[in-house]
This record gives C-alpha cells, structure tokens and sequence, in this order.
C-alpha cells in the first residue's frame, strides 16, 4: 500500500524566520546571570559584546537585551530546551541572586514557568512532536490581546504579510496562531481586560515577500520607521476589514537578503563544564531530537 501525505502540512507562508524579541534590562551583570547562567543560554560571542546591550542565542533565535528602562513583553514566550531536570537545579542554584526582583520559578505539568528579574515570563518545554524540528530554540511568542480581536489579527497578518494564519480555541480562550516557521508561531491569544500599556518592547522577523509587504503597509500609513534597504519597522496591527487598530507591538521587518539571515549561531551546552568537558565528545541530548524524524 502506497504512503498517503498530507503535503499541505509542509506549506509555509510569507514569514519565513522568526529572530529575536527585544527587552529592556536595567543590569546587564544580571541579565547575563539570569539569561546565561541560571537559563543555560548562550551569549552570541561575535555581536553586541559590550555591556550597552547583549544578544542571547536560544537556538536559530535570540534575546535582545539592550541596557535600558526594562520592558516586559505582554504575554510569555515559550522556549524549547532538553535537560528539564537541569534547567531547575540551574534556576534553584542562582535564585538567591535574584533576591529583591520579580525572579520566581515554578515545575508545572509539561513545562517549567520562570519569570525574569524584570518581570517577563518564560515557559520553557523539552522537546516534542509539537515544535518539531526545534530542538533547542523559540516555540512562540504568545501576547495576549483585547477580546474580539482574533480573527482580525489573523486577516492582518493573512492579508498584509502573507503569513500563514488561522483561529484556534484553546483553554477556553481564541487565539490567531501565525507560523513563522516549521514548529514556530506567534499566538495572540484573547484575554478579559485591556492589556498593559505598551512600553516600546519588539520582535523581529524574516520575510519572504518584503516589498510585497512593504508596499501594504506603506498603503495603509502603518510603516513606523524606514532603517536600511533590508529593513523596515511598524507597530499597529489593524484589521484590513475596517483599518481598527487592534493591538500594538512594533515589528522589525528584515529581508531574505539581511546580511544577518541564516547566520549560524553558537550554542553551547550548559551542562558540560569544565570538569567533565571530553574533546570530541557530543551530548545527544542536547545536539539532537528525541523522537524520530519522519521518513
């Protein structure tokens, strides 16, 4: 009997990567403790490498931290990460550290909840099915938004940037979920009351028709900020239906052509230090996925 595939599953849409979310930190001495050491992240070692700000690799995707008023992104971004019984001795290890912030930590079900010294809220999961081929990297972004707003922020990002974009309910709530990439999606999820005001937090993303886009926004009066031939800036999600603005989150628009897209990025494994560092010696766990990949 000959295989049947679903070839639609494979399809992506016009947003190709998702880069990085962009944070304020008042302490870049304590940003790096938190973000490096108690997470196991991986400061990039060729970009920002001075104490006015730091990029933080999670996989293909990062962390901007400039040294700044701290910001606190509206909603939580879901992390995949193997090795959940480190990540929590590593969070237990430096959460005296933290003593005086907004720093907590919590094992729930299927992932573990950290909240940053500032205030910004991580799930973070092992590996699986879900967010296959991510092994190690950004899941989502998820915001939380107005309620009604769903299906307009899906036809936003539907008709404006081309992305792939649906309505899905999940725990009692909407959510727009809109793929990024395989595994990866940005989800605006309905919650009762008007969210916090916004204090100038972004995300970054790659896309694939970036003049197409470009072209939209620029018609609709949207486009904030015009950076460099690869790059472009706008903050209003509005509904294409009637031009309401639904939610506000600037978003850094970088082309295919980005001197920056697809530049591979260091990730180390925490759990190998210096003591039991072996040349040559890879840690499956964390360099490879846990299930098997389709044939």
């Amino acid at each position: 009997m000959k295989p049947v595939f679903d070839r639609a599953t494979e399809n992506l849409g016009g947003i190709v990567r998702f880069g990085h979310v962009n944070v304020g930190v008042a302490d870049p001495h304590i940003a790096q403790t938190f973000y490096v050491c108690a997470l196991g992240l991986t400061r990039d070692p060729y970009a920002q490498t001075g104490v006015d700000n730091m990029w933080i690799n999670v996989g293909a995707s990062q962390f901007h931290l400039p040294t700044e008023q701290p910001s606190v992104l509206r909603g939580h971004t879901g992390l995949v990460m193997p090795n959940r019984a480190a990540l929590l001795q590593r969070l237990n290890q430096f959460a005296g550290q933290f003593k005086g912030t907004r720093f907590a930590f919590s094992d729930a079900t299927d992932h573990v909840a950290v909240t940053c010294p500032w205030g910004n809220r991580l799930r973070v999961y092992e590996p699986q099915p879900r967010f296959a081929p991510i092994w190690l990297g950004m899941g989502y972004v998820e915001f939380e938004v107005p309620m009604g707003t769903a299906d307009g922020i899906a036809r936003f990002y539907e008709q404006v940037l081309f992305a792939s974009a649906r309505v899905i309910e999940e725990g009692g709530a909407r959510v727009a979920m809109i793929q990024c990439a395989q595994g990866q999606h940005l989800q605006f999820r309905e919650t009762a009351g008007e969210p916090p005001a916004y204090d100038g937090h972004h995300i970054q993303i790659y896309l694939l028709r970036f003049g197409d886009t470009h072209r939209k926004l620029s018609e609709m009066g949207l486009i904030s900020q015009e950076n460099t031939q690869y790059l472009y800036r706008f903050e209003k999600i509005v509904d294409p239906v009637d031009g309401r603005v639904l939610f506000k989150i600037e978003h850094e628009m970088r082309s295919m052509t980005h001197p920056l897209f697809l530049r591979p990025q260091v990730n180390r494994n925490p759990v190998m230090g210096q003591r039991d560092y072996q040349l040559g010696v890879i840690d499956d766990r964390w360099n490879g996925p846990p299930w098997k990949q389709p044939a």
